[in-house]
Order: structure tokens, then C-alpha cells, then sequence
């Protein structure tokens, strides 16, 4: 089975690439700031540069030479600071003692390298941003464990990704793939990791830290993609949560064969969701307000207190929805769970926390 998903959907050999070859194809997030912060902080560095070396020339004003004669004024100082670091050298001021023309080469050069580089740092910045993203892959790939990959960065997708941060994950544990740049540079933005590349591949995945993924959503636009991808990433991890979305019901068998552990169709869900808010357009505000974890009211699942233990799920200090026991979820009025009991985890209802 591994040999003829490797034929399948192999070849791309990704994971066997060196780091510098991936930049591209993985993209690693970085705290991003203003161009005119980057800009005023290189002008900041240039001017401190240009000061501190007309105070230095001042200072040693009696071993430098003008043209004409005249004693060095500190302008003087200054104007022949500025045209030494930007190396235009008109020559009317030149040092002429040993101890002068020694400052000049300890202390004015290393300042006109640095003058020089402060005003091109944005191009030094372009030739050494592959080297940078390389070494960033590399330490990426070798910490990378019990994320969430997210396949498919669409309309769901996002909307999975903003979920999960609104009940408290972290943006560098949720790593996105998808195909089209577009939307891989949006999810950059957002402060996520990226691999571009098609999700059917295992090469793709296993770039994406798949193996060592605790959770894994399939949101991509079409159902037999998800399928593919499901089945895919079930075969390089086992023990992953996958959570799949599809359009049409009657996919859902081979989305539970394929190995996820829930399958939600979307265009069923939403259908419903029409139904209801033709005769009670508030339970739909509702619905939408659980399934909004950053604001409100929000449907989560947590482990059962000692203190309860033995009770009725109808007399904890939360609205229980249901009790999930040996991996089955049952409903809260349902006979097999009138008592909990140690090991249980309740679904229950709580306050998001950002309304405290």
C-alpha cells in the first residue's frame, strides 16, 4: 500500500532536497515592519556614521591639509566626512601627518564600508534573504513537532485557521498547504508557515511535518482532492487527528475509509443552516456565536474534574452538551452517561475570554 501511494503520488522527491533548494517552496513567517521604519532606522545608523567621523577629523583637525591653507573648521570637518564615506574624494581636503593619514585608515575606512553598506542594505537584504529563509527552513524542519496542517487555505481553510486561533493556537503551529501562491502569501501574512506544492503528494506533506502533525484538516475545494490528501496523510501518520470537509454527503464513506476521524459536509451544513434562519433567524446567530471561539459563547471540550466524578452531567458547573467516553460522544440526556466517570471529557459551553 505505502509502495503504491509512493508511485502515485511521489516523485517530486522534496523532503531529500537541500535546504536552499526548498526556499520557495516552504516559507517561513518574520515579524515584518514598516518600509519607513526600516528606511529611517538606515538613515539614523548613515547619519551617527557621518557624525562620529566628522568629530574625529575635527578633533585631529591640525594633521589634515585644505586647499587653500585655512585652519579646519568643524564644516570643514563635516564636509570632508561626507565626501570621504560616500567615496566621492574631491581631494581639497587631504590628511598629511602619519597620525592622521593612521586614523583615517583604522577608524574613517571601516566607517565608509559601513556608511556604505547602511545606504544598500536593501539589496544587501535581497541577496541574503535565500540564505536566511535556508537557514530558517533548516532549524524549522528540525523542531517542527505536534502541529496542525491545514490543507487548502480557502474560504474554509482560513476560516479553520482563524478557529483554532481564537481558542488559543499559536501561528507557528499551523502549517498551510496549498498550491496557488496567491493564497499561500496571504496565509504568510497572517504569520503561518507555508509549503506550496500540490497536498496528493506525499513528498508535500512529509515537507510539511505530516509524520509528526498532531492534527491535520482537508479543506481543499474539491471532494476527490480531499479524498486523495486524506488518504495520503493517513498513511504517513497513523495516529493524527484528520479532520476533513467535502460538498457532497455521499462522499462521506470514502472519507471515513480514507482515514478521517470526522468528516463535515459543508454544502449539507450550510443548507441546514438556510433552512433554520427562514423560521428562526436567532438560532442561527447562535449557532454562528458557538462557533465563534474568539467572541461570546463558544462550544469547547475539556477533562473531567475529580469533584465530579460519579454526578449527572447536568450538574456541573457548565452547560454540558455531551460526554465523550471511550472516543464515542454521547449525548448529555443519553442513559450510558448519567454518571461520569473518571477519564470522561465533557463538551460543554463556555465564556470566550476575551468578553471577561
Amino acid at each position: 500500500m505505502a509502495n503504491r501511494l509512493r508511485r502515485r503520488f511521489g516523485g517530486t522527491d522534496l523532503v531529500n532536497r537541500p535546504d536552499h533548494a526548498l526556499v520557495g517552496v516552504v516559507r517561513i513567517p518574520e515579524l515584518q515592519q514598516s518600509p519607513s521604519r526600516a528606511i529611517g532606522r538606515r538613515v539614523f545608523w548613515a547619519t551617527l556614521a557621518l557624525l562620529f567621523t566628522s568629530v574625529v577629523v575635527w578633533l585631529d583637525r591640525a594633521g589634515y591639509r585644505d586647499a587653500q591653507d585655512n585652519e579646519l573648521s568643524y564644516l570643514d570637518a563635516l564636509y570632508y566626512s561626507a565626501v570621504t564615506l560616500s567615496t566621492t574624494g574631491y581631494g581639497d581636503i587631504t590628511p598629511i601627518t602619519p597620525f592622521a593619514r593612521f586614523i583615517n585608515l583604522v577608524i574613517i575606512t571601516p566607517l565608509r564600508v559601513l556608511f556604505l553598506i547602511v545606504l544598500i542594505g536593501t539589496t544587501l537584504e535581497v541577496l541574503t534573504e535565500r540564505s536566511r529563509q535556508a537557514l530558517k527552513i533548516q532549524r524549522w524542519r528540525n523542531t517542527v513537532r505536534n502541529h496542525t496542517v491545514v490543507i487548502g487555505y480557502g474560504t474554509k481553510g482560513r476560516t479553520a485557521v482563524d478557529a483554532m486561533r481564537g481558542d488559543g493556537i499559536k501561528p507557528s503551529e499551523i502549517v498551510v498547504v496549498d498550491a496557488d501562491a496567491t493564497v499561500l502569501e496571504a496565509a504568510a501574512s497572517d504569520g503561518l508557515v507555508t509549503v506550496r506544492g500540490d497536498a496528493t503528494k506525499s513528498d508535500v506533506l512529509r515537507l510539511a511535518g505530516v509524520a509528526h502533525a498532531a492534527s491535520i484538516v482537508v479543506a481543499t475545494s474539491r471532494d476527490d482532492t480531499a479524498v486523495l490528501a486524506t488518504l495520503t496523510a493517513r498513511e504517513l501518520n497513523p495516529r493524527a487527528k484528520i479532520v476533513a470537509s467535502i460538498r457532497e454527503s455521499e462522499n462521506t464513506h470514502l472519507m471515513r475509509q480514507s482515514g478521517a476521524n470526522s468528516v463535515v459536509v459543508s454544502s449539507e451544513t450550510a443548507g441546514r443552516l438556510l433552512g433554520i434562519a427562514t423560521m428562526t433567524p436567532s438560532v442561527v446567530e447562535v449557532i454562528e456565536d458557538l462557533l465563534t471561539p474568539d467572541a461570546g459563547y463558544a462550544i469547547a471540550e475539556r477533562e473531567v474534574d475529580p469533584t465530579e466524578t460519579g454526578g449527572s452531567p447536568a450538574h456541573t458547573r457548565d452547560i454540558v452538551l455531551g460526554v465523550v467516553r471511550n472516543g464515542v460522544l454521547h449525548r448529555v440526556d443519553d442513559s450510558e452517561v448519567e454518571q461520569i466517570e473518571v477519564g470522561d471529557r465533557l463538551l460543554y459551553v463556555r465564556k470566550s475570554p476575551n468578553d471577561d
